[in-house]
């Protein structure tokens, strides 16, 4: 790596002012989404698209320029997730808007605890781990593809595979909104004396995140689904469908209320069994920040590798404590009038050590998950429950539980409060990660990304509230004080807060997360099983997901795992097969990049209609599934059989 006056621009001021520009446009349109249907896209590869349009006109702009222009964005991007979090205070009446300030000084210190957090893990989970990191990927190789690296050749093709996996990802969503063809299919059916819905997402983008991640995370998300839709929903509903009430919507209100709790224990015990299993390489990591802090103060500085070369870790710790001050006169601020003010100190000191803690552990458990199935596929709604459970016991133990519906509503709202400012350190450690591995792959230096990253956290943070307060005057949100009809559902926001008000309310049904805990320690113990006997795997942590994330949004993972491990056991019998499988990731990678840059444009489009039907040519199709399942498959075999006609023609 070029050193001195030879190395490339990476942290410029018109970097940071493109990443700046992006981040508005990214986080209106996630916080618009994420309200209206619970989904956000990853902001990363769409970010490192613009950005590599937009500096070509600069001769001395660098690879590692646009890596830095796509870490500011994506960090603001999934910083948006707060939205997860926040609306319940309005959902409950606690606030009727969002203080500007305060929401600011929540979503920003959460966030910079997330990028101070992650430092010591790139070390162990990116530089000293074999994780996929398939999104991290990705977006290495759309810039590596935008500056030319490997070759003429080679690049000719690479660009030529993005171009058209992205045409076919953003050409059948546009299809899908226009209601041409079918964004998604299902069906409820009986099974046994209960019923379960069988259901796909007709998402490319997935596909590619199946090729991304390998066989190993396809098929623990396949036993995650089984157990989840194939067993449990069927045994929940077995009692028969209340009277008024339609199968569909029994069915997917078992999920919602019982299943997804059981997902959540399974990922609870996987989160704790991962983090323990990583104490040695995080220590690790601290050790070889501390070398490196050393060589600096030695004068050896400049001789560290690049890799070496993370922000300060005495810089990283001191950051870590005095975000607790802050943190303190937030929540004491929040508190004051309420009944925690009869035991403020108390509360304050358990809930400071509890951010502190739990951020830790979060951090940890996110950023492994980001690595294996990607930060857009994290179920990070699941952790934002996990802690939600932890302040509410915490609460609990203090003021005990079932008081009257004002107290009961003032500990709830401080729980919300609490959650809000872990949940920020979730969404970024989630996202840094990814980053960071991208940063490994292109050459960056880890201190300037995560300088960025920092950027991108203060970026969102000024940005969210105002859009969520445009969105709570404009539409409401479901169940609030005067909610009108067009009221936005805030689906993860609503069952966050229905987990505080269940445990400080006494009615949460422990029994769920229990048997969620189980089966996480049973698939624990067959995958330890696994690995010892041989090189097979079942990650216990993607079992979780496939339980709890809808089959909608993960059934097509495992095919994509599937499709992807059938083209790489072609790929090796080539005559280049890295070039043969490097082709594959970027046709996989496309597939993320046109869906990614069509949410884009949709989020801006169904915002300024203020209707996400804007596209739709037609009210009902009845052969939409149909053609939809047709040119989907079409499209996914053409594609490989396309990828494979261009690594055979020399």
């Amino acid at each position: 790596m070029a050193t001195g006056t030879t190395a490339p621009r990476e942290l410029t001021l018109r970097g940071i002012l493109l990443g700046a520009l992006l981040t508005v446009l990214f986080t209106a349109a996630n916080v618009y989404l994420g309200l209206k249907i619970g989904l956000t896209f990853a902001t990363s590869i769409p970010a490192a698209v613009i950005s590599m349009a937009l500096l070509k006109a600069f001769a001395d702009s660098s690879i590692q320029e646009n890596n830095i222009v796509q870490t500011i964005a994506s960090a603001a991007g999934t910083l948006s997730a707060i939205i997860f979090v926040l609306p319940g205070l309005v959902m409950i009446g606690w606030w009727t808007g969002f203080p500007y300030w305060l929401s600011v000084a929540v979503i920003a210190v959460g966030g910079i605890l997330g990028v101070m957090y992650s430092v010591p893990l790139r070390r162990a989970l990116v530089t000293g781990s074999d994780l996929p990191y398939p999104e991290g990927v990705a977006a290495a190789e759309v810039l590596k593809v935008g500056a030319g690296v490997g070759g003429a050749q080679e690049n000719r093709k690479g660009l030529a595979a993005i171009v058209l996996a992205a045409l076919l990802s953003a050409g059948y969503t546009l299809l899908a909104k226009m209601k041409l063809v079918a964004e998604e299919a299902g069906t409820v059916v009986k099974l046994g004396s209960g019923a379960t819905s069988l259901s796909a997402s007709f998402s490319l983008a997935l596909i590619g995140v199946g090729h991304l991640v390998g066989l190993a995370v396809g098929v623990a998300m396949l036993v995650g689904l089984f157990i989840g839709w194939i067993v449990l929903l069927p045994m929940f509903t077995a009692g028969g469908v209340p009277a008024g009430t339609e199968l569909a919507d029994f069915v997917s209100t078992t999920f919602r209320e019982k299943v997804r709790f059981v997902g959540a224990g399974t990922i609870g015990i996987a989160a704790i069994w991962t983090l323990l299993k990583m104490i040695g390489p995080i220590g690790k990591g601290i050790a070889g920040a501390l070398a490196a802090a050393r060589a600096r103060k030695s004068g050896q500085g400049e001789a560290l590798d690049i890799t070496e070369r993370d922000l300060p870790i005495g810089v990283v710790g001191g950051t870590i404590l005095l975000a607790m001050v802050p943190i303190g006169l937030l929540l004491a601020g929040f508190a004051a009038d309420g009944p925690i003010a009869a035991a403020l100190g108390t509360t304050l000191g358990l809930s400071i050590l509890y951010v502190l803690l739990a951020g830790i552990v979060i951090a940890s458990v996110c950023g492994y998950m980001a690595g294996l199935i990607g930060a857009s596929n994290s179920p990070i709604s699941g952790v934002g429950i996990l802690s939600s459970l932890g302040i509410s016991l915490i609460l609990v133990a203090v003021f005990g539980q079932g008081g009257d519906e004002a107290s009961t509503r003032a500990l709830v709202a401080f729980a919300l409060f609490v959650t809000a400012i872990i949940f920020g350190v979730a969404t970024i450690s989630n996202d840094n990660l990814q980053d960071l591995k991208t940063g490994q792959l292109v050459g960056a230096t880890p201190w300037r990304q995560q300088v960025a990253l920092v950027l991108g956290v203060v970026f969102g943070a000024l940005v969210i509230p105002p859009i969520l307060d445009l969105l709570n005057t404009t539409f409401g949100f479901q169940g609030a004080p005067g909610a009108g009809p067009d009221a936005l559902a805030a689906p993860q926001a609503a069952l966050i807060t229905a987990i505080a008000q269940g445990v400080l309310g006494g009615n949460l049904d422990w029994g769920l997360i229990g048997l969620g805990a189980a089966i996480g320690a049973a698939v624990i113990a067959v995958d330890e099983v696994l690995r010892k006997t041989g090189k097979r795997s079942l990650p216990p942590l993607a079992v979780g997901m496939g339980i709890y994330l809808p089959m909608a949004l993960t059934l097509l993972i495992p095919l994509g795992a599937l499709a992807g491990h059938f083209y790489n056991r072609w790929a090796v019998r080539q005559s280049d097969p890295e070039f043969a499988e490097r082709m594959g990731v970027l046709a996989a990678t496309g597939l993320i990049v046109g869906e990614s840059l069509f949410g884009v444009a949709f989020a801006g489009i169904a915002a300024g209609t203020g209707s996400p039907e804007a596209l739709a040519l037609l009210e009902s199709n009845p052969l939409a599934e149909l053609a939809g399942l047709v040119i989907f498959a079409g499209a996914v075999l053409g594609l490989y059989a396309w990828t494979r006609r261009a690594v055979m023609r020399v």
